[in-house]
């Protein structure tokens, strides 16, 4: 059996830890365009009605779920894989097409009403597309970077550092900038442009700072087409999977229905827009400060308990925000509360996602790290569609009219979906993780066994992932 350091590190390098954070900064930067600021170019500069433009995002996020489990398919079945590596390639290819679409989603021509409607939808639905070609491999390589739990806590704190780093600079920075140019449709298409360049550079960084040190054999046309049923088969039968999609859809979706209504809360209850980018130094702050304490944590407590603990801060926070908040003052120090507990969560997804990945494999002999990561993002995309059409839809039904004084009904609709619909998102994902049933104890059993079936099976691709090399 191959144990060399080259290939099986134990332990990864603070370089390629950071280099993976990276990644996930540049993926961040571009993808929060989107969930940040797209509804409200949408409704306030391109004038779509606000239930039409919700719909930008259930169709678009919808065709990006079925995307993510096409992507994920091709990837984990691909018969030609050169010395880049498996997941590697995509990365660097895909930077350049998903940013010149994400500028097109900003960039929408002076045609008609129809007209722009249908550059709305189809550029963000291919948009979604390549981010997903791009996003998908980079998410299926943690499991091959490394197979030692702790290791992939840091690993997923590093990931989750850099993605709440490119929210802070989108929240910060953005808006600033469009408010600096002529007019709202010059300042968002050069703000986009300036923060596209940013994501392609840190995804090149990410790119050249990474490794994959667990291989795999690429795989023949006829094993190529009974893998991929295999494939699907074990994700049915990955019961912590389907709790986590699940616990990630409520999570992602109320983190996002929150970001994408901040900027209305602030405009039209606090009277402040301003304040968002003032006070994202400390929301996403506090998101950075629980990944980085996320570890330390989970080594004492476990992850499923820290989980928890996570909602439950996010819960009390946001619930006392719902009656409390009427300043700014108190809506950044609700906030920042609710991003930490959030920030736990979010850190800890990336790290179980991996643990699923190896219970898959212990539970039906299948490694499927392409379909089984698809298939926790589809309902992450799932989870984008509900964060873009609830707040139209909110938006619709109680009256919102861009730029005006808002009557009473539409500021207790625009408090109700900050607030309301993350508290019960955030309870209900807790019910979920309490029948989730990796423990650390769990995940231990889990690895041993495996490592002892590629003994027994001669794999030399497949070293002890919790016994450093010597």
């Amino acid at each position: 059996m191959d144990t060399s350091k080259d290939n099986f590190p134990k332990v990864l390098s603070l370089r390629e830890k950071v280099g993976y954070g990276l990644g996930d900064f540049g993926y961040n930067v571009v993808f929060e365009m989107g969930q940040l600021y797209l509804l409200k170019y949408l409704t306030d500069t391109i004038k779509i009605a606000p239930a039409i433009a919700g719909g930008v995002f259930v169709v678009a996020k919808v065709w990006d779920a079925f995307a993510d489990i096409t992507v994920g398919t091709w990837v984990d079945n691909r018969r030609h894989i050169g010395a880049r590596g498996k997941f590697r390639p995509f990365i660097l290819w895909a930077a350049i097409p998903m940013v010149s679409l994400l500028i097109a989603n900003f960039s929408i021509p002076n045609f008609t009403m129809t007209g722009k409607i249908v550059w709305a939808y189809v550029s963000y639905m291919i948009f979604g597309t390549v981010y997903s070609i791009s996003n998908i491999p980079y998410g299926s390589m943690q499991p091959t970077m490394t197979k030692n739990s702790e290791e992939r806590s840091q690993l997923a704190s590093w990931r989750n550092i850099g993605s709440n780093s490119g929210l802070l600079l989108d929240n910060v920075a953005f808006m600033p900038i469009v408010m600096m140019l002529p007019t709202q449709q010059a300042g968002y298409t050069v703000g986009v442009i300036i923060f596209a360049i940013i994501g392609v550079i840190a995804q090149w960084l990410c790119y050249f700072n990474i490794k994959e040190n667990y291989t795999s054999k690429a795989l023949s046309d006829k094993q190529s087409i009974r893998e991929i049923f295999h494939g699907f088969k074990a994700v049915f039968h990955n019961g912590p999977l389907l709790i986590l999609c699940l616990v990630n859809f409520c999570t992602f979706s109320a983190y996002n229905v929150k970001l994408a209504v901040q900027f209305y809360f602030a405009q039209y209850v606090l009277h402040n827009i301003k304040i968002v980018s003032y006070m994202s130094f400390f929301t996403i702050g506090c998101s950075i400060i629980a990944a980085g304490v996320m570890p330390q944590l989970t080594k004492l407590f476990g992850k499923k308990k820290v989980y928890i603990l996570g909602g439950l801060i996010w819960v009390i926070a946001d619930t006392i925000g719902f009656f409390w908040v009427h300043t700014g003052l108190s809506f950044a120090i609700l906030m920042s509360i609710a991003f930490f507990g959030n920030g736990i969560m979010t850190a800890l997804n990336w790290a179980l996602i991996s643990d699923v990945i190896e219970y898959g494999e212990w539970k039906t002999n299948i490694r499927a790290e392409g379909i089984t990561y698809s298939s926790y993002t589809w309902f992450r995309k799932i989870a984008t569609a509900a964060a873009g059409f609830i707040p139209g839809y909110v938006l619709s039904i109680v009256g919102y009219v861009p730029n005006q004084a808002q009557t009473a009904q539409a500021l207790m609709g625009i408090r109700g979906v900050t607030y309301l619909y993350p508290i019960a998102m955030s309870i209900i994902a807790i019910l979920l993780m309490l029948a989730y049933p990796i423990t650390e104890a769990k995940y231990a059993e889990i690895i041993d066994d495996l490592r002892k079936r590629h003994v027994q099976n001669g794999d030399s691709t497949v070293a002890d992932p919790l016994t450093r090399p010597r």
